[in-house]
């Protein structure tokens, strides 16, 4: 399993962006990264300036979004659906996709559904609830 630390994961945004503006040959993984960074102007300034992004701290409890968090949320939510696990996310999200009419807006709601399950196993000490997870999908998607 692929555990980068912090500054490996924010190096790899680094890198996929600067290679999408240069025009450069990207892996797979990077290409996807960079079709999630292009739905996200607010954070071209801050992945063109390594120096600048790689020590900074967002705070949630100052309201901050942790841009690297997010636009990783993304890449697992990609994954998630790819490969449908849990099983019935990918038929949620479609469902969601289509309510809405817009697959990033879904992609957002599905991740509010992924922090609080992280949130809740994080704060109880307890495995992942992907029940919850689906669970929580199924509302937003009625």
């Amino acid at each position: 399993m692929f555990n980068p630390s912090r500054d490996q994961a924010r190096q790899f945004l680094f890198e996929a962006w600067r290679k999408h503006r240069d025009r450069a040959v990207l892996t797979d993984l990077e290409a996807m990264a960079a079709d999630h960074i292009l739905r996200h102007p607010e954070y071209h300034a801050l992945l063109a300036d390594p120096d600048a992004g790689l020590a900074r701290d967002w705070l949630p409890e100052q309201g901050e979004t942790n841009p690297f968090l997010h636009l990783m949320m993304h890449l697992s939510i990609g994954e998630q659906l790819s490969i449908d696990q849990p099983e019935g996310v990918r038929a949620l999200y479609l469902k969601l996709a289509h309510k809405l009419g817009d697959e990033h807006r879904a992609q957002h709601e599905v991740m509010d559904c992924l922090a609080e399950m992280i949130w809740t196993s994080q704060r109880y000490g307890a495995p992942p609830d992907g029940a919850a997870y689906l669970a929580c999908l199924e509302e937003k998607s009625r």
